[in-house]
């Protein structure tokens, strides 16, 4: 359930909650389980005090958040701003990267296909589609993020989702017994032998799904944050601080 949908079934249901007092190490689960039972399909991750006061972050799987009173009568949608002395900061957006970074730090990296560089200064993950031009566009530019240190982490996300040629053509290269020469064919628009095995091909997409990837190429960067689209290798460099 995207967060559209969310508050379209919160518009209805938020009527049917009661006051309960709970206490503080209660306040948490008593949300989690509200929104649970009156948003059908919402799953909850997380729940935690935000920096607003008498505000909860609530995470959902699909990566959205929403706000919520700590009596769950209350709810907010969109992005918590803060106003500082050095102006305006996103607080939903550096949640959204935190939470990306644990679930990235958290994935088994034998399961994804790596490009390393040689004398690595830093890591990006990518969430990648083999017939994505623009993804094809970066992985031109791999050996030359390698030069800059850059270690290049590719992680499947065929936009057209499972059971299509898409998704099949990226299971043949995981499956293939060079990855890396099997990546460079098909990026290049060359053909790949047919393979099946146990993949995580499935799996990455739906993580993608958690991290708010809505297109492709979607490039996480170590400290969770996102850059969405194509950006070119020497650009990225100068943005991660190499140059």
């Amino acid at each position: 359930m995207n967060i559209k949908h969310v508050v379209l079934a919160l518009g209805f249901a938020v009527g049917s909650f009661s006051v309960v007092n709970v206490s503080a190490g209660e306040v948490e689960d008593q949300i989690s389980e509200r929104l649970t039972q009156a948003v059908p399909g919402l799953e909850v991750v997380s729940v935690k005090e935000s920096e607003a006061k008498g505000l909860y972050e609530v995470l959902s799987s699909k990566g959205d958040t929403i706000y919520t009173t700590d009596d769950g009568q209350y709810l907010l949608t969109g992005d918590l701003l803060k106003v500082t002395d050095q102006g305006i900061t996103n607080v939903t957006e550096a949640a959204r990267a935190e939470a990306r970074r644990e679930m990235i730090s958290e994935y088994d990296t034998s399961r994804i296909i790596r490009f390393p560089a040689e004398n690595e200064k830093a890591v990006i993950s990518v969430f990648t589609d083999i017939d994505c031009p623009y993804c094809r566009k970066l992985h031109d530019e791999v050996s030359e993020l390698n030069d800059y240190g850059i270690t290049v982490d590719y992680y499947a996300f065929p936009r057209s989702g499972p059971n299509t040629a898409s998704f099949r053509k990226y299971e043949s290269v995981w499956c293939a017994d060079d990855q890396q020469a099997a990546m460079d064919a098909a990026k290049g628009g060359r053909s790949v032998d047919d393979a099946s095995c146990n993949n995580p091909v499935g799996e990455q997409f739906e993580l993608g799904g958690r991290v708010g990837v809505t297109g492709t190429p979607a490039i996480v960067l170590e400290d969770g944050n996102m850059v969405r689209g194509y950006v070119p290798a020497q650009r990225l460099a100068e943005g991660l601080g190499l140059l």
